[in-house]
C-alpha cells in the first residue's frame, strides 16, 4: 500500500473540508446531503464537483457536503456505514453488490464510458508489452475492491491470466498514482485522467494496454457501452428520500447540460485550482479528451447495464450464479423528470 501523501492530495483534502465548513452558511432552508466521492480530483467525477462549483446543489435545495475518499470502494463503505448519504462512484458496484444480496440503486449516470486506462510504468515499457506480461507483477489500482480493481481483474481473466498471480496495490488516482508509476513502486496501474494525460505528456513512449476513454475504445474492450460514474445509494435510502434523490438528479442533469454547452476552457475555469494543478495545459488536454465521456442526460442505457453484468458474470462466478435483476440496480425516473423540468426553463 502506498502511504505517501502528495501536496496536491493534501490541498484537495483541505478544499473538500472547506466545502463542509462553508456549507452551513449557505444552508438556510436546504436539505443536508453528504456525498462520498471516490477521488474528487479525477475527471471521471468532475460533474459532481462542478455541480458544487456552479451552485447547482444549492439551486435545487441541497446543502451538499462533498467528502473525498481514496477510491470508490472506500466511498461505498462510507455510505454502507452511514457516514454519507450517497456515493459518487462507479455504477458497477451496484451490480457487484446485488450479486451478493445487497441492494444499491443508481439515480444518475453521468459517465457513459468508464475512462479506465491500464498503463505500463515508464520503467517497464520495454518488458511489459501485453496484459499477459503482468503475471507475477505489481499493478496499482485506486483501492482494492474499487472499479479500477474490477477492471484489472476483468482484463487479466480475459487474457487468461490468473488474477491471484498479480499483486494488487492501492495507489490512489492523482499524484500518488503518478508517483507510484514513475518511481517503479508498481509495474503498471489502472489510472484515469488527468493522471493518464500527465504521464503521456512526460513520456512519449508510454505504453497503454487498455483504454476506455472513448466509445470506440470502450467497445473494443467490453464489446458494448459500459457506464462509469454514477450517483447511487442503498435502495432503502433512495426509496425513503425521493425529494433528495430528485434534487441531486436535477443538479447533476443541469450540470451535464452546462458541460455540453460550454468549452473545455470554460469548464476548467470553474474547477478548483487545486484540481487543475501545476500544468493547466495538460489538465485542459485531459479535459478535452474526457468531455465526450460525460452523458448529456444522465440516463442509464439498459444495454450498458447489461454490459456491466456480462463483464462480472465472466469474471466473478458468484455473480454469474446470482440471477441479478438489473432493473433493481438503477432508475431513470428521477433523471427523466429532471430533463422534463429543465426543458421547460
Amino acid at each position: 500500500m502506498l502511504v505517501t501523501i502528495s501536496r496536491r492530495a493534501l490541498a484537495i483534502g483541505a478544499l473538500v473540508a472547506a466545502f463542509a465548513l462553508a456549507a452551513p452558511a449557505w444552508a438556510q432552508g436546504r436539505t443536508p446531503l453528504k456525498i462520498a466521492i471516490g477521488g474528487a480530483s479525477c475527471l471521471c467525477y468532475l460533474p459532481t464537483v462542478l455541480a458544487k462549483q456552479l451552485g447547482m446543489y444549492e439551486k435545487h435545495g441541497l446543502d451538499a457536503e462533498l467528502i473525498n475518499f481514496k477510491g470508490g470502494s472506500v466511498a461505498l463503505t462510507a455510505v454502507l456505514g452511514g457516514s454519507a448519504d450517497v456515493v459518487s462512484g462507479y455504477y458497477d458496484h451496484c451490480v457487484n453488490l446485488k450479486g451478493k444480496n445487497k441492494d444499491m440503486k443508481a439515480v444518475v449516470i453521468y459517465d457513459q464510458f468508464p475512462g479506465l486506462v491500464l498503463v505500463v510504468s515508464p520503467k517497464q515499457t520495454a518488458s511489459i508489452k501485453s496484459v499477459k506480461d503482468l503475471a507475477g507483477k505489481k499493478v496499482g489500482v485506486s483501492a482494492p475492491g474499487s472499479s479500477t480493481d474490477f477492471f484489472l481483474k476483468y482484463l487479466l481473466r480475459k487474457e487468461g491470466v490468473d488474477p491471484s498471480k498479480v499483486a494488487v496495490i492501492g495507489v490512489g488516482l492523482d499524484d500518488t498514482a503518478v508517483a507510484a508509476q514513475e518511481q517503479g513502486q508498481v509495474d503498471a496501474a489502472v489510472m484515469l485522467d488527468p493522471a493518464v494525460t500527465l504521464l503521456q505528456g512526460k513520456y512519449k513512449d508510454l505504453r497503454i494496454l487498455a483504454d476506455t476513454r472513448t466509445e470506440k475504445d470502450t467497445l473494443a474492450v467490453f464489446g458494448g457501452r459500459y457506464p462509469g460514474g454514477a450517483i447511487y445509494s442503498t435502495t432503502e435510502w433512495v426509496e425513503k428520500h425521493p425529494k433528495e434523490s430528485q434534487a441531486i438528479s436535477n443538479a447533476l442533469v443541469e450540470t451535464l447540460r452546462w458541460i455540453h454547452s460550454h468549452s473545455a476552457e470554460d469548464i476548467m475555469a470553474k474547477m478548483p485550482k487545486e484540481f487543475v494543478g501545476a500544468n493547466p495545459q495538460l489538465y485542459l488536454a485531459a479535459l478535452k479528451n474526457t468531455i465526450p465521456m460525460y452523458s448529456k442526460d444522465g440516463r442509464m442505457d439498459p444495454k450498458g447495464a447489461q454490459a456491466v453484468l456480462d463483464v462480472f458474470s465472466q469474471s466473478v462466478p458468484e455473480i454469474a450464479k446470482a440471477n441479478v435483476d438489473l432493473a433493481t440496480t438503477y432508475t431513470n425516473a428521477f433523471v427523466d423528470k429532471a430533463n422534463e423540468l429543465l426543458a421547460k426553463q
